[in-house]
């Protein structure tokens, strides 16, 4: 787990810090119970920061209490807290992640792995059911309808637009992402491939989410994440943003 211990350096200055490799965003809603769990896979060294996205559990408490950093973000939208948590992010390589405990933080390694290494740019996590009813079938099919328009407009060949992933902080904040809703995690993918970014996945197991879902728990929740993201496919290419000097091409 991250803290002020773990990330000071004893030759810099009291009350100054190292950034931290990795800073995880986590977008919340009502996730009290999952909390737990979520924050203590976090791997050591690295940020969590929890999005508080408008919880009436005490979620925004309970994260504090663990050792996270957490903001809030009172304009509802999954993309409107992950948006807040990567303008909040001070590391050079971001992931987010689900707060359900649907996917493990402690596999996120393996989805910054090429990134670090300069052969992504963008690594999205396939997720992949552990158990039936982890991924309910109208979820997979508004996925599999989302995946087939992503490669008809942009060619990129993803088996999934899931929420684990990872790139550096700088060259998405200049991909210039509006979508504050559902949408969000796929205009990132088109945004990324407008940019002739290098996008790549790796599978992730996926779990049986802990409490009830916002969108993908039913017809209605998934289709208007449909509806979100056909939006955002039928949206113009965006013009290039100026490659980051971090970028290794």
């Amino acid at each position: 787990m991250y803290s002020d211990q773990t990330a000071r350096d004893p030759e810099v200055p009291p009350g100054e810090h190292r950034r931290p490799p990795v800073d995880v965003i986590l977008p919340c809603l009502d996730e009290a119970a999952a909390l737990p769990w979520v924050i203590e896979r976090v791997p050591s060294g690295w940020r969590p920061i929890v999005v508080d996205n408008g919880s009436t559990d005490g979620s925004a408490r309970i994260a504090e209490q663990l050792g996270a950093s957490v903001v809030t973000e009172p304009r509802r939208g999954f993309g409107a807290a992950c948006h807040a948590g990567l303008l909040a992010a001070t590391a050079d390589i971001v992931c987010f992640c689900d707060c359900d405990a649907s996917l493990d933080p402690a596999l996120l390694p393996r989805v910054v792995e090429a990134v670090r290494e300069g052969t992504a740019d963008l690594v999205v996590g396939r997720r992949r059911p552990t158990v039936g009813g982890a991924w309910p079938a109208h979820a997979r099919v508004g996925n599999a309808a989302v995946t087939r328009m992503l490669r008809r407009r942009s060619g990129v060949r993803l088996r999934d637009v899931g929420p684990m992933r990872s790139a550096r902080r700088e060259d998405l904040l200049g991909l210039g992402l509006t979508d504050r809703r559902s949408g969000y995690p796929l205009e990132m993918v088109v945004r990324a491939a407008d940019a002739g970014w290098r996008i790549d996945e790796v599978d992730v197991p996926y779990l049986p989410r802990t409490g009830a879902s916002k969108v993908t728990g039913t017809w209605r929740g998934t289709w208007t994440a449909v509806r979100d993201m056909s939006s955002v496919l039928r949206g113009p290419a965006a013009p290039r943003p100026a490659r980051s000097a971090g970028r290794g091409r």
